[in-house]
C-alpha cells in the first residue's frame, strides 16, 4: 500500500523510515530465535503469532536498540504478525523481553526521569498536543459512542459500547452520586464521564483537559447539561467538590508529582467526599516507560505500580476500595483495534499508511501486555480520614 498525502501535524509523531542494507546477522538472528521459541514464538513460522522477518537488519536492530527498535523496524515494515498481540502476550509471559531489552536506552529514560519533572505544568500539555489532538475523527471511528479512551467493563456485556457504559455506571454507584452534587472530572476527556454522569444522576460536572480538541468535543457533547469543560492543568484549580473522579489521566502525572497529585485533589474534596481513581498499574515499581510508547504515542507518560499508587495515597486518604479490571482492557483494545482496521478506508485520506502500522502496534501490543498480567488496571476509592465513619460497601 502506498502512503498517502498527510498534514504534517498528523506525521509529526513518525521518525522516517530507515534504509534496508542487504546485510544478513546470522548470529543475531539465532540469540534472538532461541529466546523467542522459549515463548513459543517461532521466526519466520506458520503460527498466526510467529513474527515475519522481511529485512534481516531486523535481528541486530532488536538487540541493540529493544523495544524502541523493534517498534520502529514495524513501522518501517521490516517485519509483520497476523496476531500482533499474542506474540506480545507469549514473550511477556515467558519473560522473554529481559533478555532483549536494551539496558542503555533505559538507562538514558530512567536518568532523564529522575533528573528532570517530565510532568511539569508546562510538560503537561506536550502530550495533549502530541497524542490527543490527533484528530476526533480518529478518536470517533475508534471508540464507541460514549467517547470512552478508557478500560471498559466486560460484565454481563455483548459489545464495547455496553462495556462503556457499564463502567460508567459502575463509577457512578462506586462514587454513590446524588442529584445536585459537584463532581470534579480530573482529565475528563472527550466528556464520557461527566455527560452520563450529568444526564443519568443529576450532578454538576466540572471536567478538566489538556487537549483542544477533547474540550471542543466534550462541550459539544455535554451542550445542555450542568458541565463545565475547562482547559487547564490540575494543580491549577481552586474550589471544592462533593466528589472527585479520574479515568485514565492518572498514568500522565509521574513520580515526582505524585504526592502534588494526591495533595491537591485532597485540598479539592470536601471533608465527606469520595474519590475514584482509575489507572493503568505496572507489575513492578519504576520510573521510566517503554520508549517506543514514551516517544510515539504517550510522550513523558508513566505506569504506577500498586505500591506507588498506595503509598501516594497514604498521607491523605484512606483506601476503601481496590478492584481490578486489568483483563477486561485486552478485550478493550482488541475491540478499539477492530473499530480502526475497519474505518481505515476512510481514515487513510488523512493518515498515511506508517500511522496504520503504528497504531495497530500500539493497540496491539497494549493488547498483549495486558493479556499476559504484565500491566493492570486498577479502580481505587479513596476517602479521607475524616470522613464519616460509615462504612463503605462496594458495588461490582
Amino acid at each position: 500500500m502506498e502512503p498517502q498525502n498527510v498534514s504534517p501535524a498528523k506525521q509529526s509523531n513518525l521518525s522516517a523510515p530507515r534504509k534496508p542494507r542487504p546485510i544478513s546477522f546470522p548470529k543475531a538472528e539465532d540469540w534472538l530465535a532461541r529466546r523467542l521459541a522459549k515463548a513459543g514464538v517461532y521466526l519466520n513460522s506458520s503460527n498466526p503469532w510467529d513474527p515475519q522477518i522481511h529485512n534481516p537488519q531486523f535481528y541486530r536492530r532488536a538487540l541493540w536498540e529493544g523495544s524502541l527498535g523493534v517498534g520502529e523496524s514495524y513501522i518501517d515494515g521490516w517485519w509483520d504478525c497476523e496476531q500482533l498481540d499474542e506474540m506480545l502476550a507469549r514473550i511477556l509471559r515467558a519473560q522473554v523481553d529481559k533478555h532483549i531489552i536494551n539496558n542503555w536506552a533505559l538507562l538514558r529514560l530512567w536518568l532523564k526521569t529522575k533528573l528532570f519533572n517530565l510532568q511539569s505544568v508546562r510538560r503537561a500539555y506536550q502530550v495533549g498536543k502530541k497524542h490527543y489532538d490527533i484528530g476526533n475523527d480518529l478518536f470517533q471511528a475508534m471508540l464507541d459512542p460514549t467517547m470512552s479512551y478508557s478500560c471498559g467493563y466486560w460484565h454481563n456485556t455483548r459489545d464495547l459500547y455496553e462495556a462503556q457504559l457499564a463502567k460508567l455506571d459502575l463509577v457512578c454507584r462506586k462514587l454513590a452520586l446524588k442529584a445536585g452534587e459537584s463532581v470534579l472530572d480530573i482529565g475528563c476527556g472527550w466528556g464520557s464521564f461527566a455527560e452520563y454522569a450529568a444526564r443519568h444522576h443529576g450532578v454538576r460536572v466540572t471536567g478538566i483537559t489538556i487537549s483542544r480538541e477533547q474540550k471542543k468535543l466534550a462541550e459539544q457533547r455535554c451542550a445542555g447539561l450542568p458541565v463545565d469543560i475547562e482547559m487547564m492543568d490540575y494543580r491549577s484549580l481552586e474550589g471544592k467538590f462533593d466528589k472527585l473522579v479520574s479515568i485514565g489521566m492518572f498514568e500522565h502525572v509521574g513520580p515526582k508529582n505524585y504526592d502534588i497529585y494526591m495533595r491537591t485533589a485532597h485540598r479539592l474534596m470536601q471533608d465527606d467526599g469520595q474519590f475514584l481513581l482509575h489507572t493503568i498499574s505496572n507489575e513492578v515499581s519504576q520510573v521510566g516507560t517503554d520508549p517506543w510508547i514514551q516517544k510515539y504515542i504517550f510522550p513523558n507518560g508513566n505506569l504506577p505500580s500498586l505500591t506507588q499508587l498506595s503509598k501516594a495515597c497514604e498521607p491523605y486518604f484512606i483506601i476503601e476500595d481496590v478492584q481490578n479490571l486489568g483483563l477486561d482492557y485486552d478485550r478493550t483494545l482488541m475491540a478499539w483495534y477492530h473499530n480502526f482496521d475497519q474505518a481505515w478506508p476512510h481514515l487513510k485520506p488523512s493518515y498515511d499508511h506508517r500511522f496504520y502500522r503504528m497504531w495497530t502496534y500500539y493497540l496491539k501490543t497494549c493488547a498483549g501486555a495486558f493479556r499476559s498480567r504484565t500491566l493492570q488496571v486498577y479502580q481505587l476509592v479513596l476517602r479521607k480520614r475524616l470522613a464519616t465513619l460509615q462504612r463503605y460497601h462496594a458495588p461490582r
